[in-house]
């Protein structure tokens, strides 16, 4: 498990349950149940904006005194105070959830305008066509990145330096705007991301088990489970791209690249709070 000083107070009460009842199954299986649990409770944020987009779309009364874009953004603001009353959420992640806000407002706002996708008018609360919700959405990522990040008590080999990363996001984050204008440098960026993290191997703690695996396999394992959210989005009608106006249909892969970019943006606004730490020498675990 993590850190207990890293943990939440809800959070240090279900890690003691956890002592107490996991060992009482097979290894295999109880490592299965903690890592599953573990990225359950990392998505929380996420997939409590996942299930207000549906309600929304499929629940809420078209004619209702609240626009619907409008009662998202309420409910997205509920649902990010409940979890920071509830000290579900840190302090450090509120920092970076406030950071993808603003990271993925700005790009909604330059997106929607120059037709890359459009929502649903109506509301009062939006900047231009962007409702505000939209920001939630992506700090629904940052969440999830930061949260995983405590839960699991992530430690790196080979991570490359912070200012190589920082560089390589930022130019990744100015193409997503360039690109309609100039040529579009997004597969040159993949392959410099690839190159750099190549080395780079996570290692993470899931109950009593330490295993690792390449950081570029879990950029394309989340932008994966990314495209799957987005379709889920687009399906329920929260936004649309130009080719689903006639018709709803599965977002291209191809926008996968998309989202692997994006979880190299996302990696590098995290790390810039929770510094990338070697692993610690093997030593036993008091608890078995």
């Amino acid at each position: 498990m993590a850190a207990r000083s890293e943990l939440t107070r809800l959070e240090a009460v279900l890690d003691a349950f956890a002592d107490r009842l996991l060992p009482r199954v097979p290894a295999g299986v109880r490592e299965f149940l903690a890592f599953g649990i573990k990225q359950a409770w990392a998505c929380l944020f996420g997939a409590l904006m996942l299930v207000a987009i549906i309600a929304t779309s499929w629940l809420y009364p078209a004619d209702a005194a609240v626009a619907g874009n409008d009662f998202l953004v309420i409910l997205a603001v509920v649902i990010q105070i409940g979890m920071l009353a509830a000290r579900l959420e840190t302090g450090r992640e509120l920092i970076v959830i406030i950071l993808f806000h603003i990271v993925g407002t700005g790009m909604e706002i330059f997106k929607t305008a120059v037709g890359s996708w459009n929502y649903a008018p109506g509301g009062v609360l939006h900047i231009g066509a962007v409702p505000l919700f939209t920001g939630f959405m992506y700090a629904a990522v940052g969440s999830y990145i930061v949260r995983v990040y405590r839960l699991f008590d992530l430690r790196f080999t080979h991570y490359p330096p912070r200012w190589l990363t920082a560089v390589i996001a930022a130019a990744i984050y100015i193409n997503f705007f360039t690109h309609h204008f100039i040529v579009d440098f997004r597969l040159v960026l993949v392959g410099l991301t690839v190159i750099v993290f190549f080395r780079c191997r996570m290692h993470f703690s899931v109950h009593r088990s330490r295993p690792t695996m390449p950081v570029l396999l879990a950029f394309v394992l989340v932008a994966f489970f990314i495209w799957l959210a987005e379709n889920i989005g687009t399906a329920a009608g929260a936004w649309l791209y130009p080719s689903q106006d006639d018709g709803w249909h599965l977002v291209p892969l191809t926008k996968l690249v998309a989202w692997f970019l994006l979880m190299m943006i996302s990696v590098v606004l995290v790390t810039f709070v929770h510094k990338p730490k070697p692993p610690e020498p093997d030593v036993p675990d008091i608890r078995d």
